[in-house]
């Protein structure tokens, strides 16, 4: 979808990557590694990104640390764009909406790291109907053409994910 507007498929990544997530700080060869791409395929990017300030770079002793920068005037809509492509944004409303009694709603795995895996790992917080939330899974998986794995959970069952698992939880939608 985006790569008809955006033919570096590198530039795609990077923006999924650190827009997904906007907290998300990393290095060059981090990000070579896991796009299974050169060093100098990425460094293009980066500097091309950097350079229109869509990210901003920061030494950390003798690696360079790239981020989206969240003072961009285009951030939202770029962030926006990048929830569509995945298809974060109608999750969120076809899904969370109809089950009733959810507080939060958090996106971990791969998404969460900034990976397009084509499977998209959520946890919700909260009292759901679980026969419902099937349902509405598998009519939200057509929808967005991911497959969905889902965790139900209480806040303190939360806590005690977040002390067990050292990756990212990124929050999604909150009652409050």
């Amino acid at each position: 979808m985006l790569d008809a507007l955006i033919t570096s498929k590198t530039r795609i990544r990077l923006l999924v990557k650190f827009f997904l997530n906007p907290t998300m700080k990393a290095y060059l060869r981090q990000l070579a590694d896991e796009f299974g791409e050169s060093t100098n395929a990425v460094r293009v990017e980066l500097n091309r990104l950097t350079e229109a300030g869509i990210l901003e770079s920061e030494a950390v002793g003798n690696v360079v640390k790239y981020k989206a920068k969240q003072s961009h005037p285009l951030f939202p809509e770029i962030r926006s764009i990048v929830s569509k492509m995945t298809g974060l944004d109608s999750i969120i409303e076809w899904v969370i909406q109809r089950l009733g009694d959810v507080e939060n709603a958090y996106l971990i795995g791969d998404y969460a790291k900034g990976r397009d895996s084509g499977i998209i790992d959520v946890i919700l917080v909260g009292k759901v109907d679980k026969a419902y939330l099937i349902e509405l899974i598998e009519k939200a998986e057509d929808i967005v053409q991911r497959k969905i794995r889902y965790l139900v959970m209480n806040l303190v069952e939360l806590e005690q994910y977040k002390l067990q698992h050292q990756e990212p939880i990124l929050l999604l939608w909150s009652k409050n």
